[in-house]
């Protein structure tokens, strides 16, 4: 995308921290040459699309359908329509608590990343740092990644590792990973933005 304005859309269900910090980098130029032209939420009271909102950025509730975990058919084209219309180049998913299925990856071919609490392909799908703390493992840490049709599957492009600590709660380990999402996925999306990581093919 080097030499484009690369055209970000942010899906988000809660309160939008990575977001946030998305938002901020590329208002600080840490970020350049992208935009945030559209953030779209699958809960009509997520705290995000009010902050998104205080940056001046076009935020709207989507109808997702009746489904907890995933979009029915009219709800996905809506998200696809949506999309489409702000002329998205890329979906960085912050957050989003909903399985993406195969039309709004058709619409969007290797042009949506995920960010997940964990060093994929250890501890995919909910509660990543419970799962970790569970396995006594000795580190965890996050992963940026292309979103497939699998349960956090899709290639890897970025990881940041963050020490499992003695007495660690999913609570404090949380926090720390978290820490580090924001870092990365910020570092992901320059490196999108400057062609150092290119899409898929198509």
């Amino acid at each position: 995308m080097k030499n484009k304005i690369l055209r970000i859309a942010l899906m988000v269900s809660g309160r939008g921290s990575n977001m946030q910090v998305i938002i901020e980098n590329i208002k600080k130029k840490k970020i350049p040459g992208a935009e945030v032209c559209l953030v779209v939420s699958d809960q009509i009271r997520a705290e995000a699309l009010i902050t998104a909102k205080e940056y001046g950025i076009s935020a709207q509730y989507i109808d997702p359908g009746p489904f907890k975990t995933k979009f029915d058919e009219a709800g996905e084209n809506r998200y696809i329509r949506a999309l489409q219309d702000a002329r998205t180049d890329l979906i960085c998913l912050a957050g989003f608590m909903r399985m993406i299925k195969s039309r709004l990856l058709a619409a969007f071919k290797g042009r949506i990343i995920n960010i997940h609490p964990s060093l994929l392909p250890a501890f995919p799908g909910l509660h990543a740092q419970r799962q970790a703390l569970s396995a006594q493992a000795g580190c965890s840490g996050c992963t940026v990644h292309f979103i497939d049709a699998g349960m956090d599957t899709g290639k890897i492009i970025g990881q940041t590792r963050v020490p499992v600590l003695p007495g660690d709660t999913e609570s404090s380990l949380s926090k720390r990973i978290l820490e580090q999402e924001h870092i990365l996925y910020s570092r992901v999306i320059a490196q999108i933005c400057s062609g150092e990581i290119t899409f898929p093919e198509k």
